[in-house]
């Protein structure tokens, strides 16, 4: 099967759209009005990674199931930059806008991590990986 075309979209749950609109667009990120309303928004990570961002009670009409405590990690949103100075600007600029610390930077050398929880207490690890150190296994 070959999944070389295809898109990725992360479904969150949030409490306040607009104040999380707000938030993410300080970041930097930007959003398709064609798939957002007073429920939902689509927010564009790149061309095939997408989150989004549903209402609670939206959200709900997706599953039977109970919706998680986010204070209870059931997923980490793992993002890759461009560069560690990137994960620096991010992580810096969610926390001074209302995000909650998660995790202290790791300097691991090949790998470079920082993380917050955003408003929903959703949990986002950005990273930045070396790509020498990245070995393609090529059989």
């Amino acid at each position: 099967m070959d999944l070389s075309t295809s898109r990725i979209f992360v479904n969150l749950p949030v409490k306040d759209l607009q104040r999380s609109v707000a938030f993410f667009t300080e970041l930097g990120f930007s959003f398709n009005p064609q798939f957002t309303d007073e429920n939902a928004t689509c927010m564009i990570v790149n061309d095939s990674i997408y989150v989004m961002l549903l209402v609670e009670d939206y959200f709900r009409s997706f599953t039977k199931k109970e919706l998680p405590d986010a204070s209870t990690p059931g997923v980490i949103i793992a993002l890759s930059l461009d560069n560690r100075e990137k994960v620096d600007q991010m992580v810096a600029k969610a926390l001074e806008i209302g995000a909650g610390h998660y995790s202290d930077v790791t300097d691991h050398g090949f790998m470079y991590t920082w993380g917050f929880h955003d408003l929903d207490g959703h949990i986002w690890e950005l990273f930045y990986m070396d790509p020498a150190a990245v070995q393609q296994d090529q059989a």
